[in-house]
C-alpha cells in the first residue's frame, strides 16, 4: 500500500529525494505526526512497477540534482517484498537509495533488499528501554539496535534520528543511552536531532483521535544545543 509520495531537497537523504510513504505501521509514538499512516488500509493500492514508473519521470532530475529515492512510512518493512522490488528497481537506474525505518521490524528485510540500499536513517525512539515503550506504545528496543549491528557488518552508511521531546525523550541518561547505542554502530555517519512539533495535531483531529502531546512544547534551542552536544561526547556528529 502506497500512502503518498513527494519530492522534497535534503530531508530524506542527500540531494533533492523521490520519498515514498508507505502505509501501515506496527508502532504508536506518543509524537507521530502521521497518524492517517498507520494503517495498511488507508494507502492506496499500487504495484512495484506503477510506482517505479512515477519515479522514473523524475529519474533524469534526480540524477542532476545529486538526490534518488527515499522508502518512508508508516513503517516501510510491514511492506518487505514491496520495497526489495521498488529499491531494486531505483538501483537499476542508477539512483541513490535510502530506507527510512525505526528498525523494530528489520528482522524482516531480506539480504536482497539490503543489498539495494545506500543509506538506512534509522529513527531511535529511546535509549532506556522502558522509555521506549512509553513513547511506542507497543515496541522494543532491542531489535532495533540488532538491526543497526546488521548494517554496520554490511557495512551499510546510517544516520541516526532522534525526536527531541520535552519531558518525553529529553533525560540525559535516556539521551546518552541513544548516543551509546549509535557510538557503538561503526557505520553510524551523522545524528540528526529532530525537534517535536504539534504540525500533525489537524491529522489527529480530522481522524477523531485525541494528539497525546497536545499541551507538550516544542524544544527550545538550549535544550536542543545541550543534546546535540552530548551526542557530540559521545564522538558523534550531531546536527
Amino acid at each position: 500500500m502506497l500512502h503518498s509520495y513527494d519530492v522534497s531537497t535534503g530531508v530524506d537523504g542527500p540531494g533533492t529525494r523521490f520519498v515514498a510513504f508507505l502505509a501501515g505501521c506496527p508502532l504508536r509514538c506518543l509524537y507521530c505526526h502521521s497518524p492517517d499512516t498507520w494503517y495498511r488500509r488507508s494507502g492506496t493500492p499500487a504495484t512495484g512497477p506503477g510506482l517505479l514508473a512515477e519515479i522514473r519521470r523524475y529519474e533524469r532530475f534526480l540524477k542532476v540534482a545529486g538526490g534518488g529515492v527515499t522508502i518512508s512510512g508508516g513503517e516501510p518493512l510491514q511492506q518487505p517484498a514491496f520495497v526489495a522490488e521498488v529499491l531494486r528497481g531505483c538501483k537499476e537506474m542508477g539512483l541513490h537509495t535510502a530506507l527510512d525505518t525505526s528498525g523494530f521490524l528489520g528482522a524482516k528485510a531480506g539480504e536482497a533488499l539490503l543489498d539495494a540500499v545506500d543509506l538506512v536513517l534509522l529513527d531511535i525512539k529511546s535509549g532506556d528501554p522502558r522509555t521506549y515503550r512509553t513513547v511506542t506504545g507497543t515496541g522494543r528496543l532491542a531489535p532495533t539496535v540488532r538491526f543497526a549491528h546488521r548494517l554496520a557488518d554490511r557495512g551499510t552508511p546510517i544516520w541516526v534520528r532522534f525526536v527531541l521531546v520535552p519531558g518525553l525523550t529529553d533525560d540525559p541518561a535516556n539521551v546518552d543511552a541513544v548516543a551509546a547505542v549509535a557510538a557503538s554502530v561503526p557505520t553510524v555517519e551523522r545524528v540528526e536531532v529532530l525537534p517535536f512539533h504539534r504540525l500533525g495535531a489537524a491529522k489527529y483531529a480530522a481522524l477523531g483521535l485525541p494528539f497525546p502531546l497536545a499541551d507538550t512544547p516544542p524544544p527550545d534551542g538550549a535544550l536542543i544545543d545541550r543534546v546535540r552536544a552530548q551526542f557530540r561526547d559521545h564522538g558523534l556528529p550531531a546536527v
